[in-house]
């Protein structure tokens, strides 16, 4: 890879993985969920880890299978964890890899809907927002760190992911 990765970040439910996905076929790009791949490489999910181990332990894992990730490589785009940014030896990592990062800012009410959605299918994967007010809570704390991002891209409810996917395409190769 002649850059660094795109390295899309966002809180739970802004849509990371699905508008990564799309990225990279617009790209003709390999593109990896940090949270799928930790699920390979540790035969757990996100969600048990932080049951059985705690968060902590959890971000551990999930920094050094990003750096492994980003020493190998293995993607030029990568949808990160919701919490993964808010990391400064993370971000150092990236930043480090030369990569550039994308914030998708989506409103909080859009996030809790899809959170809703996920758990009501019972695709609960997210055990640090167990409720409305938990999951803002954290929405509002990580926003901070998410604004440290190199392009901040509004995922609304009325842009599709690949409107969203294009836009970031476009605001790259004005780079």
């Amino acid at each position: 890879m002649e850059n660094g990765p795109i390295v899309i970040t966002g809180f739970m439910g802004s849509g990371k993985s699905t508008v990564a996905r799309s990225l990279a076929r617009r790209l003709n790009s390999r593109m990896i969920d940090l949270d799928e791949e930790i699920l390979k490489e540790e035969g757990r999910s996100a969600k048990q880890i932080i049951e059985e181990e705690g968060e902590p332990s959890f971000r551990e894992i999930e920094t050094r299978v990003l750096s492994d990730l980003l020493q190998d490589n293995a993607a030029e785009v990568i949808a990160l964890g919701g919490g993964a940014w808010t990391l400064p030896r993370n971000r150092h990592l990236i930043t480090s890899a030369g990569g550039i990062s994308v914030w998708l800012d989506a409103p909080f009410s859009l996030c809790w809907q899809r959170i809703v959605a996920g758990i009501v299918a019972g695709k609960d994967k997210r055990p640090l927002a167990r409720t409305e007010q938990e999951a803002l809570d954290i929405y509002t704390e990580r926003r901070a760190a998410y604004a440290f991002a190199d392009l901040h891209v509004k995922a609304t409810g009325n842009k599709t992911v690949n409107e969203i996917a294009l836009e970031i395409a476009k605001a790259l190769t004005g780079r």
